[in-house]
């Protein structure tokens, strides 16, 4: 599984947005975002911060429990069959075709924006 700055920062790239986007969202200017995303060692209420700013919740997940999750979370993803806009403006590439466990949020939330 990635680790948390590289699924920080395909989940903005997921819904399209730059770093310098994240001022709005988050509160931090694109310098501070782009040192967190790259090497940070951020604090957990700025996780949390980040995590509104990207409609995603931060969860801790026991190791005994990850298989069952990433199971339910594929399952779902194959059931929905459901694409929505930004994802169909997107063409097909080697990001798109990730695994849940590359992109845990892949097709999970969309752009709720």
């Amino acid at each position: 599984m990635n680790s948390i700055l590289d699924q920080i920062k395909q989940r903005r790239l997921t819904l399209g947005l730059k770093q310098n986007d994240m001022m709005l969202r988050v509160g931090v200017s694109r310098q501070q975002y782009q040192r967190l995303e790259s090497k940070g060692n951020p604090r957990l209420d700025t996780l949390e911060l980040i995590a509104k700013g990207l409609n995603s919740e931060l969860m801790l997940i026991p190791k005994e429990k990850l298989g069952a999750v990433m199971a339910l979370l594929e399952q779902q993803s194959s059931e929905s069959g459901t694409i929505n806009v930004s994802q169909a403006e997107k063409p097909l590439n080697e990001e798109a075709k990730k695994s849940l466990s590359d992109d845990p949020w892949q097709d999970l939330l969309g752009d709720e924006s």
